[in-house]
C-alpha cells in the first residue's frame, strides 16, 4: 500500500486513509464482469450495512479467508456449524443475521445464474444498452438511483437479504456499473 500517490487528485470520499486510497484508485468505479467478483462484493457491501466501507475494506481478507476465497458454491453449502465458527471469527463482522445473509444470498445467486446465464448478465439487464455508466459529477454522488431501486426492489423479491437500494448502488460503484468519481478526480 506503500505506492499510493498522494499528489493526484481523487473523490473526497478516499480521504488519507491508504487502503481507501488504493480501493479508490484500483478498484472503485472499474468495470468488471466476473461473477466472482460480483460475489465478493454483495457479500462485502451486504455487510457493510450500517457500518463504514473503510471498516469492511480492513476486514476483506478476513472475510476471503472466512467465505472460502468468495466460492460461490462452498458458500452456498455453509451449515449451521459453519454459521457458529464465523460467530466466533474475530475477522470478519460477526453478525449473525449478516452472515446467514451471504449464504442465503450465495443460494440465490446461483439460481440467478441458472436463470439468466450469469449474475452479470442479470445486473446489466437494468441497464440502459446493457453498458455501464459514465457519470463524472461536478460535487455530489448520489446514494441511490432509480436503477438501484429497481435491482435492489427486484433482488428483494428474490429473497435477497441486506441489499436496499443504497447497498445496491454502492455494489454498483464498487463493480464499475457506475463510474462516479468526481469531474475533477485523476482517477475518472
Amino acid at each position: 500500500m506503500n505506492n499510493v500517490d498522494t499528489n493526484l487528485k481523487r473523490c473526497a470520499w478516499a480521504g488519507t486513509d491508504p487502503l481507501y486510497m488504493k480501493y479508490h484508485d484500483e478498484e472503485w468505479g472499474k468495470t468488471t464482469h466476473d461473477d466472482h467478483v460480483l460475489f465478493e462484493f454483495l457479500v462485502l457491501e451486504s455487510a457493510q450495512a450500517g457500518l463504514s466501507w473503510i471498516t469492511i475494506l480492513r476486514r476483506r481478507e478476513g472475510y476471503r479467508k472466512a467465505f472460502a476465497n468468495f466460492d460461490i458454491q462452498k458458500v452456498a453449502a455453509f451449515t449451521n456449524e459453519d454459521v457458529e465458527r464465523l460467530m466466533q471469527d474475530t475477522g470478519i463482522i460477526r453478525n449473525r443475521l449478516k452472515i446467514l445473509a451471504a449464504i442465503n444470498n450465495a443460494q440465490l445467486f446461483i439460481k440467478v445464474q441458472q436463470e439468466f446465464g450469469s449474475f452479470d448478465k442479470y445486473l446489466y439487464s437494468f441497464m440502459p444498452d446493457g453498458k455501464p455508466l459514465i457519470n463524472h459529477p461536478e460535487s455530489i454522488i448520489p446514494a441511490s438511483t432509480p436503477i438501484s431501486d429497481a435491482i435492489s426492489k427486484d433482488m428483494k423479491k428474490r429473497g435477497f437479504k441486506f441489499f436496499g437500494t443504497t447497498i445496491c448502488y454502492a455494489h454498483m460503484q464498487a463493480t464499475g456499473m457506475v463510474n462516479d468519481h468526481l469531474a475533477s478526480c485523476d482517477f475518472r
